[in-house]
């Protein structure tokens, strides 16, 4: 099974087209904040929430999305697709749970989780990972802003291994083993 997770695009459909391209015909997880910039961040490149909309309906068969601080229910009204308070899945005997930062992450921890399983969140904007007693805290970073100096990112699952990608160069940032 691959999943590719994104997080925070915020609005840019340009940031979204290239996500989607990578990932083809593959799972689709986000991660929150799909189409509001947030009221302190810029507008990101190619700010166009309902072009984004558009894109995501056209593969809500095999997208999940998860509602991030950003998102309302105003966003509801041009989704196809249900916003989930947050969702996990059984894969390859681990249980990914994903969410949004602000919720969860290794600060914040999730209950229920043992050694081998994996929290994946966004709303930090910077890929990471921390681990907390066996289970892995991954923010994957932003598809559609990130800070100066940091790659715009995503998350790949596959055979119990989440990768984190640039989604300008497509480099592994970090690679991380279930």
């Amino acid at each position: 099974m691959k999943i590719f997770i994104g997080s925070d695009i915020h609005g840019s459909a340009a940031n979204a087209r290239r996500f989607l391209d990578a990932a083809g015909e593959s799972q689709l997880v986000l991660l929150g904040d799909i189409y509001n910039h947030g009221p302190r961040n810029p507008f990101p490149e190619g700010y166009a929430p309902m072009e984004v909309a558009a894109m995501l309906n056209a593969v809500k068969d095999r997208l999940t999305v998860v509602k991030g601080n950003c998102d309302s229910e105003v966003d509801e009204m041009i989704s196809e697709f249900a916003i989930l308070p947050d969702s996990s899945l059984v894969a390859d005997g681990h249980t990914l749970y994903f969410t949004h930062g602000h919720k969860c992450n290794a600060d914040l921890p999730k209950a229920g989780l043992k050694a081998g399983d994996a929290v994946l969140y966004g709303h930090f904007h910077r890929p990471s990972v921390k681990d907390v007693d066996g289970v892995k805290y991954i923010c994957v970073g932003a598809v559609g802003m990130s800070p100066e100096g940091v790659d715009r990112s995503y998350a790949v699952y596959e055979d119990g291994k989440i990768c984190v990608y640039s989604l300008q160069s497509a480099k592994s940032l970090l690679t991380i083993e279930l």
